[in-house]
């Protein structure tokens, strides 16, 4: 490895002090923005898309019920392209445009036989020709989210302390491009609209949301007269969306936190308080949130299972350059992570909701010599010492005894 000039690894710029995730200014000035919004007409024009909620059509009266049927989640850590990683793009696509599907081809086969699929893309895109960045202020190519849709990604999260490193016109090229490959997204918005309306999919019979916040944004403020172009973390906030949802016909939320401390592989004290608050909220005895995942401290951290829900409090960096930490070293573990795979149940009775009844994680490396993500879960595969400090992370907090194992 080459240690960069540029630590890659500090985003101290956003930093954030104690009590962060409560009240922000996020949560006044959006409230506004989103009770005008529904007072408006039903239908947006060009400028304002917003992902559509796939689900299943309305079933005629007196139709048979469907059977309900159960389906597999998949998550992965931050997709996170440093010069490095532009380089190996441009070079794997012959010197032709930029290229990210063989980086992730390893990872595939888990991805795309998944129900549903969800990556987190900690960056913002730039223009079809660039120019492009790494650290410190992240612009990376559009072609990034071709490479996640082929791959079998079918949403991602996209509230990071990176959203605004290129301003709106940022989140424009960004979500544009998800719209252009057939990804949803949550987390950023063009429109107030976007904003208020949940990222709907539908896996097996369940429509499920995908909802996603960050902790700040490195100090770059939320556009003028825009306070709802990144989600920041407020518990109020999360909840009512999460409540949102299910009035929008959820039967499962998900949400995506982008927070922790970052080269730190315990959950730090918010992180705890929040994971707790939000998996004990329940509303007419359901509970508000299903799964939460976590992004951004750059190393593996633990699974576990809390008020009977599921918080993966840091997944890794699912790409990355080589990453230095706090201390000025190059640190392998910036390049590790996990794979979250869930599989959910349909209720079991009236009243009821939908439940986690395997959990798994899948070990996954980012090898530096070869540029490819690869699949360390299979015992014969290599990476003995990787796998096993990943696995002793994701089980450090007591997972294993709630059912969680290891994949392939």
């Amino acid at each position: 490895m080459t240690k960069r000039t540029a630590n890659p690894g500090r985003h101290t710029a956003g930093r954030y002090a104690k009590s962060r995730y409560g009240k922000s200014r996020y949560g006044t000035a959006v409230a506004a923005a989103l009770l005008l919004t529904a007072a408006t007409a039903c239908t947006a024009g060009p400028d304002e898309a917003a992902p559509k909620p796939v689900g299943s059509a309305v079933p005629k009266a007196g139709a048979p019920e469907t059977p309900r049927r159960g389906f597999t989640l998949v998550a992965s850590g931050d997709v996170l392209p440093h010069d490095s990683i532009i380089r190996q793009a441009r070079s794997d696509a012959g010197g032709d445009g930029y290229d990210f599907k063989p980086m992730l081809a390893g990872v595939k086969p888990v991805i795309s036989r998944a129900d549903l699929a969800i990556c987190h893309m900690e960056t913002v895109y730039g223009d079809e020709d660039g120019p492009y960045s790494g650290y410190p202020a992240f612009v990376s190519p559009p072609q990034v989210a071709a490479a996640l849709k082929a791959t079998g990604y079918d949403s991602c999260s996209t509230a990071s302390n990176h959203t605004l490193d290129a301003g709106r016109a940022g989140i424009r090229r960004t979500l544009d491009a998800f719209d252009r490959a057939g990804l949803a997204h949550a987390g950023s918005a063009r429109t107030a609209r976007e904003a208020a309306r949940p990222t709907l999919l539908t896996a097996g019979t369940a429509k499920v949301a995908t909802l996603a916040y960050t902790y700040g944004t490195n100090g770059y403020p939320l556009p003028d007269g825009q306070p709802w172009a990144v989600n920041l973390i407020d518990k109020d906030r999360i909840l009512a969306d999460a409540r949102a949802a299910r009035r929008a016909g959820a039967d499962v939320v998900v949400v995506s936190l982008h927070w922790g401390t970052e080269w730190q592989e315990t959950p730090d004290a918010d992180q705890l308080s929040l994971g707790r608050a939000l998996t004990a909220s329940a509303t007419g005895g359901r509970k508000d949130v299903d799964l939460i995942l976590g992004t951004h401290a750059h190393v593996p951290q633990p699974y576990e299972k809390v008020n009977g829900t599921y918080i993966v409090y840091g997944m890794g960096d699912q790409i990355a350059g080589a990453m230095v930490n706090h201390s000025g070293a190059v640190d392998d573990r910036g390049n590790m992570s996990s794979i979250g795979r869930f599989t959910f149940a349909p209720p079991t009775g009236p009243g009821k909701g939908w439940e986690v009844v395997k959990a798994e994680f899948v070990p996954q490396y980012f090898d530096l010599g070869s540029h490819r993500a690869v699949n360390i879960g299979a015992r014969d595969g290599g990476y003995e010492e990787i796998r096993d400090r990943i696995r002793r992370v994701v089980l450090s907090r007591g997972a294993a005894a709630s059912g969680l194992t290891m994949g392939h």
